[in-house]
């Protein structure tokens, strides 16, 4: 009998200000991808759905509270498939409204930044798509 492995399901958020820039986060070190820059967010747990998922991994990772009524689907990115590894799916959403100020986990570090100059920044390659298509939505919002 052949076994297919489950997909793995991350969710991501670009938490965009009044003035259309995005948070962004560095990975701890000790961490994988660390010191790299990410979008925030987490791997959705058994019984979760995406939006449920997101809502705590923010609270987690920021320390501040979105609605799922605030976010919107944004786009996806999926992991190439190889024998072996997991498969995975990082979904990114978009967030104008939450409650609180974010802050960073330990280790973390957070920073505001204009959707074009995401490009320039060292990310894990399944941000690299998901910050392209943020910075095409920011500039011709439809």
């Amino acid at each position: 009998m052949e076994t297919h492995p489950t997909l793995l399901t991350v969710v991501a958020l670009a938490l965009l200000d009044s003035g259309g820039r995005v948070l962004m986060q560095r990975r701890p070190e000790a961490r994988a991808h660390g010191g790299l820059w990410e979008f925030p967010g987490g791997k959705v747990e058994l019984g979760e759905g995406p939006a449920s998922a997101l809502v705590r991994e923010i609270a987690e990772e920021l320390a501040i509270t979105i609605d799922p009524a605030d976010f919107t689907p944004l786009t996806f990115a999926t992991s190439a498939e190889h024998a072996g590894a997991r498969p995975l799916v990082l979904l990114l959403y978009t967030c104008r409204r939450w409650k609180g100020e974010p802050v960073p986990e330990p280790g973390a570090a957070l920073k505001w930044l204009d959707p074009e100059a995401l490009a320039a920044l060292p990310m894990p390659p399944l941000d690299v798509p998901l910050a392209a298509a943020l910075a095409l939505h920011v500039k011709n919002p439809q």
